[in-house]
Order: structure tokens, then C-alpha cells, then sequence
């Protein structure tokens, strides 16, 4: 981020998001570096906190990279949307539009983010069917008096925005060019329910293959960053090639403040020597 720059926040509550590990990636930043790549965007918080020049970024979640597109080509247009959620909120209606499946663009976006911000926990879950099934959470709120979503789409204005599968995306990265990989955290042999949902999304086979396409982009002289769980089957999977740096941090996880605890993190940097 420039001196000029003021600091965005995410617009989207998103589980496992990343705003709490910026003091950590700081110590690891390059002062410079060409192109920014980030193929799992979720809420944004690295990309927001960085508001690249040049950046290709990316997420497999559809819904998702369209809501990102529309707010850049036009926010005004996905907020006019989000005041009649606004006003109309309530039980009944978080269902209805919940059953919904708008055509529009920002019709779409505004019902992803209505959902985001008043679901139970700001998760995002689909069934087998591909359908949002998270129940309605406790927030009322839609639209909030610090929202800034013009500035939103000027960071957003010169972005590349894929719907893509990461490995495509990693593959395009080169000399000089900034990697910030937050894969879903799935793991060999775990027994948390999420991480178990993740792994539906993410397998074991994709951690692996992530592992492959980061070690060629810093072969190819990208200096990749990684953020993943604190388990022994990734410190095994990163070892030889990789520097690895414990961090700590509270789980989000949980519903309940009691349940979110101090735990583990890793963070994997990647450069060539």
C-alpha cells in the first residue's frame, strides 16, 4: 500500500478471512514487485490492504467473482439494490430471496452480499445442489454508514477478475510478480466439521497440487506467500523449498465467543535464492 493510499476494508464477512494476519504479512512484503496474484480473493482483505496496480486475481466461488465485477462496473447500481434488501428485510424475506435465483448481474450481486450480511455467521455454504442453504444469522444490518463501495471499485477498477481454478491463474505468475495463495484449510486426518466441509471443496490431492504450482512460481522467480494450517501434514508438504513462520491467532470459527481460541496458523514464504 502507497503513502497516498487509505487503508479499505473488506465488504464482506468471510470465514477464514485473513484481515487479522496483515501485521504478519507486512514482515514479509517485498517493497516492490511487478504483478499481484491471488487466485482464492474470498473477502479480499490481503488485496484491499494492498490495492495493487496490476493484479490478477480469482476464486472458484462463481457468485462470488460476480459480485467483485459488479461492483467495479457499477456500484451505484448494486447499492440501489442492496437499499431495497434494506428495507424489506426481514425473517420471510431473508428465505425468499434466499430461494431466489436472480438473472441480472448486480441483482445477483446485491442478493450475495444481502445474504452475506445478515446469514448466520457471514459463512457460505451450498448443497449438493449448489444452492445457499445457510440460515438467517442475527444481523439486521445491510448497508453501514462506513461503506465505501466507490472506493471499493476504484481498487477494483484495473484488476483482472477470473472465475478460475488457482492452478491456471499461479501458472501466469513470473519474475518480480507477488503470489498470495489462502487455500480452504483441509487437512490429512482431521475431524473439524468445517475443515471436513473444506475438504468437499478442496482435497487433500488439491493441497498438493497447490504445493507443486507454488514451488514452480518461485522456480520461475515469483516470491509466494501461503497461508495454511498448523498441522503436521503441511509442515511435511512445504519442508526443503519453503521458509515456514508459526503465527497466532483467535478462531473465528466457532458461534460462540467462548469457543474461539488461541490457535496456529503457518505462514509459508517462497523465494528464489
Amino acid at each position: 500500500m502507497s503513502n497516498d493510499q487509505l487503508p479499505l476494508t473488506p465488504f464482506l464477512r468471510w470465514a477464514g478471512g485473513k484481515r487479522w494476519i496483515l501485521p504478519h504479512l507486512e514482515e514479509v512484503f517485498p517493497c516492490s514487485f511487478e504483478t499481484y496474484y491471488e487466485p482464492f480473493l474470498g473477502g479480499g482483505a490481503v488485496f484491499f490492504y494492498l490495492q495493487p496496480e496490476h493484479s490478477v486475481i480469482s476464486d472458484a466461488n462463481a457468485e462470488l467473482v460476480n459480485t467483485y465485477k459488479a461492483i467495479r462496473n457499477n456500484w451505484k447500481r448494486v447499492v440501489w439494490y442492496l437499499k431495497s434488501h434494506q428495507a424489506n428485510h426481514s425473517d420471510s424475506y431473508y428465505y425468499e430471496v434466499r430461494a431466489q435465483t436472480p438473472s441480472g448481474r448486480y441483482q445477483r450481486a446485491a442478493r450475495f452480499i444481502y445474504l452475506n450480511r445478515t446469514c448466520y455467521n457471514g459463512l457460505y455454504r451450498v448443497n449438493l445442489r449448489g444452492e445457499f442453504n445457510v440460515p438467517r444469522g442475527s444481523k439486521n444490518q445491510v448497508l453501514f454508514p462506513d461503506d465505501n463501495f466507490e472506493a471499493i471499485a476504484a481498487a477494483l477498477s484495473d484488476a483482472k477478475i477470473l472465475h478460475a481454478d488457482f492452478e491456471s491463474l499461479i501458472e501466469k505468475a513470473g519474475k518480480g510478480d507477488l503470489v498470495y495463495l489462502d487455500p480452504p484449510y483441509t487437512i490429512n486426518h482431521a475431524n473439524n466439521s468445517f475443515i471436513k466441509y473444506n475438504d468437499v471443496l478442496f482435497s487433500w490431492e488439491d493441497q498438493v497440487r497447490l504445493r507443486d504450482a507454488a514451488t514452480n512460481a518461485v522456480a520461475r522467480g515469483a516470491i509466494v506467500l501461503i497461508s495454511n494450517a498448523f498441522h503436521e501434514s503441511i509442515v511435511d508438504l512445504y519442508s526443503g523449498h519453503f521458509q515456514l513462520n508459526e503465527i497466532n491467532r483467535y478462531s473465528a470459527i466457532s458461534g460462540q465467543s467462548k469457543g474461539r481460541q488461541l490457535g496456529k496458523e503457518l505462514l509459508i514464504v517462497g523465494t528464489k535464492n
